[in-house]
């Protein structure tokens, strides 16, 4: 009864807020007591009992009501805060004000004109009741930076979100002003040695607040991508800056509480269903305030941290200027060093994105989390922002225990057209990863796992794993995948001179994708296809010239599709030739199914599943092209990379950009190095529809870039290696593939091919277009979620 009774006593509080057409003032305390210290309201019922219509009504016809009710929250808030909340009645106000604020806030944002009252000074604070004290008379402090740092302090005070380190505590308030809250730091990990026992009270605390954190971080929702997109966000901006006291302890305990979190626990079946778990709810709003806080201006990743860290520097006036960034959040971890701090992160990325792949004998008796793709967001922040970690993970096998569940959520999400941004996500990790020489190598090691895949059962490497799962992409994805194809072959391209031995499914995937590629219709479909031809016969090049010796599979696979090839050599670039072709491709029916051209259907392919009804409403940037956030570097004799420059020309004319773009991937055994400065102006895949539509193929533009066709090396191998092969079939009869390939596993082609060319890899290179991408995607989480 005693909580019906609460509900309607504030169900009548809102009721009088709304029928008031006087404003009522801002001493009245008796009114305003109403909504925070009458009772304790769960926040569901906050959500119930103040509908949307009544908070926007309030807001059109009494916005002086409305003004003063989110300053009153706010300054309980402060006063709660200062005194260190000693009592059960201050800590229920603090949760009301708190659930208060969260469920008015957006109605805040949502209108332009209400954005800028969270900035302002309230009239009448500096002279009665200012929220900052120590503020001078004539400068409080705007309501959004009382907020903050009041939300801040809450975070970190004792026996409400902390554990108190004093027994007998008569003097909270004097505590609260000179608490050192690095000693109370939330769980062990990064920085901090001692673990404080669990205590699901706090954790429910810290998680109320978190969420309001998350409410205010979340107006950057409500503006258009468009406008002022260099502009950070003001909330985030100030919450991480100097200005909170508590930013170092507060990203550290972020930070160790979602990297120490065991969703498995203790591994007593079915405990998730009897038990509930606030560290799991806890550490969901732990994630997702990091990411959004780990904001950095769009441009270079960080790079002013990462000038600070690692180079020396030599004139002497630069040490007086901050180290980094303003954002203390990103400041912080770029500077993460220590192996034992980077191998704690790593194990706590990794035991949380191998979880949902855990398989029992028990049906859905572990628990499963939900939160991977905010975890690859934060890894890719890791990654892109603190060059040393990056390193760290790329140093010892442990980079596979990222990679599995990474091409196990790709393989997940292709046929599922609203999970386009987790594809993304997935594929730009990946680049960023393949970048680096030791990526390549670490595929070689043998996977033995079985994850719950749809894919075709091979024996290989970590390799054979990532090409099986992008052939599948390719072959049985949606068609919105179609922008991520020149990714997914630069990641293989990277890869691929390190590559020791490809399996026969692997090999004959890539045979089957250039089969796809290379047919005539499809070269014609689109001004940017022929690319893919390019960086297919790249990788097939880098494999002949540098890893020949165990890779007789697939020079197996290239013999036995060697009319591939050709056909590709001697494509007929005469008019009437490609109006032959238009013309059929205008008859064909689903064009666009790559595997129509085989016809056999693949292992496991189902068609892409129809979206969900309202989940493609919700629409993310379009991605730049691979040479906007890629940057060529050849490899020298010694291993190491030279960034190659970019084509200095600005004003490439359209017909030469295109010429210049398709020849990047070409074999250079017969080329001068002037081939690698090329930009790649016209690598982008165009989306326009209008722009495509306006394109038509013709007999200039097919000569351009079928003159370029690195095919030199491979006709060579099959010049050598198809008559000694024949031979053997006919010499002793065989009919036995398996003696085919002892031969070519044991043959050379030592002083027969070409000059190797230099390799070529392509690094993923940070830009405003991404960082934009990542922004719109990371809301999109953060709200359906």
């Amino acid at each position: 009864m005693g909580n019906a009774d609460t509900k309607l006593h504030f169900r009548k509080a809102v009721i009088q807020l709304t029928t008031k057409t006087q404003p009522v003032e801002a001493t009245d305390n008796v009114f305003w007591d109403q909504f925070w210290a009458e009772c304790s309201i769960a926040v569901q019922d906050v959500f119930a009992l103040v509908p949307a219509a009544e908070i926007r009504a309030v807001r059109e016809e009494s916005p002086s009501n409305l003004a003063t009710l989110c300053y009153k929250a706010v300054e309980r808030l402060v006063q709660c805060a200062d005194s260190g909340c000693p009592s059960e009645k201050e800590r229920q106000i603090v949760l009301n004000c708190t659930r208060l604020l969260t469920r008015i806030l957006p109605y805040i944002f949502e209108d332009a004109d209400w954005r800028g009252f969270f900035w302002s000074t309230i009239p009448g604070t500096k002279k009665s009741g200012s929220l900052d004290e120590d503020a001078d008379e004539n400068e409080a402090r705007p309501l959004a930076e009382s907020l903050l740092l009041t939300v801040a302090d809450l975070l970190f005070c004792p026996d409400f979100t902390v554990q108190s380190h004093k027994k007998n505590n008569p003097d909270a308030s004097e505590e609260m002003r000179s608490i050192d809250s690095c000693e109370y730091i939330w769980e062990a990990g990064v920085g901090f040695a001692q673990s404080p026992p669990p205590n699901y009270i706090h954790d429910r605390n810290r998680t109320e607040l978190l969420k309001l954190l998350l409410t205010c971080f979340s107006e950057a929702m409500y503006l258009s991508p468009s406008s002022e997109t260099q502009v950070l966000n003001p909330w985030v901006s100030f919450f991480c800056s100097a200005e909170n006291r508590h930013a170092l302890p507060l990203f550290t305990s972020l930070l160790n509480v979602v990297c120490s979190y065991d969703p498995v626990g203790y591994g007593i079946p079915y405990n998730h269903l009897l038990f509930s778990d606030y560290r799991e709810q806890l550490v969901e709003q732990a994630l997702q305030v990091l990411i959004v806080t780990l904001e950095h201006e769009t441009g270079s990743a960080v790079s002013a941290a990462l000038q600070a860290l690692d180079s020396s520097s030599s004139n002497p006036s630069e040490e007086l200027e901050p180290a980094g960034p303003d954002n203390l959040f990103v400041n912080y971890l770029s500077r993460i060093h220590r192996e034992e701090d980077l191998s704690f992160v790593l194990r706590g990325f990794a035991q949380l994105l191998n979880n949902p792949l855990i398989q029992t004998y028990l049906p859905r008796s572990t628990k499963k989390i939900h939160f991977h793709q905010e975890l690859l967001i934060l890894f890719w922040k890791f990654c892109d922002f603190n060059k040393k970690f990056l390193f760290f993970v790329l140093k010892s096998s442990d980079v596979l225990e990222m990679l599995v569940p990474i091409l196990f959520y790709l393989n997940d999400a292709r046929a599922d057209q609203s999970r386009v941004g987790l594809m993304h996500i997935g594929v730009f990790i990946l680049l960023l990863l393949s970048g680096e020489r030791n990526f390549g190598v670490r595929l070689n090691k043998p996977y033995t796992l079985r994850v719950p895949m749809d894919i075709p059962v091979f024996t290989g490497t970590h390799a054979d794993l990532l090409i099986v799962i992008f052939h599948k992409i390719i072959t049985c994805g949606h068609q919105r995948l179609h922008p991520l194809f020149d990714c997914l072959l630069t990641i293989i391209v990277n890869i691929s001179p390190y590559l020791k031995s490809l399996s026969m499914v692997a090999a004959n995937k890539l045979l089957h994708l250039l089969e796809a590629f290379s047919t005539p219709w499809y070269l014609l479909s689109a001004p940017q296809n022929h690319n893919l031809v390019f960086f297919l016969l790249e990788v097939f090049n880098n494999i002949i010239q540098y890893q020949f010796d165990g890779n007789f599979n697939l020079v197996y696979a290239i013999i036995r599709k060697r009319n591939v090839f050709h056909q590709l050599a001697n494509l007929p670039t005469d008019e009437a030739s490609i109006q032959k072709t238009l013309q059929k491709k205008k008859n064909k029916s689903g064009i666009s199914r790559l595997n129509s051209t085989d016809g056999e259907s693949m292992e496991g392919s189902r068609p892409a599943a129809p979206a969900e009804p309202g989940t493609l409403k919700a629409t993310l940037e379009a991605t730049p092209g691979i040479d906007k956030i890629t940057e060529k570097s050849q490899v020298s004799e010694d291993g190491t990379m030279i960034a190659l420059p970019r084509s200095s020309s600005p004003a490439t004319p359209p017909h030469r950009g295109a010429i210049n773009g398709a020849s990047d991937t070409e074999s250079n055994s017969e080329r001068d190095s002037e081939v690698f400065t090329r930009s790649q102006t016209s690598r982008s895949r165009i989306s326009s529809v209008s722009s495509t539509a306006a394109w038509t193929a013709n007999s200039g533009w097919m000569l351009s870039w079928k003159s370029r066709l690195p095919l030199q090396t491979i006709m060579r191998l099959l010049q050598v290696l198809v008559p000694q092969v024949e031979k053997i079939c006919i010499d002793k009869g065989l009919t036995d593939e398996s003696e085919i390939l002892k031969f070519l596993q044991h043959g050379t082609l030592v002083g027969l091919l070409p000059v190797p060319h230099p390799i070529l890899i392509r690094k993923y290179q940070a830009n405003s277009g991404t960082a934009m991408w990542f922004r719109t995607y990371m809301w999109g989480v953060i709200y359906l979620r």
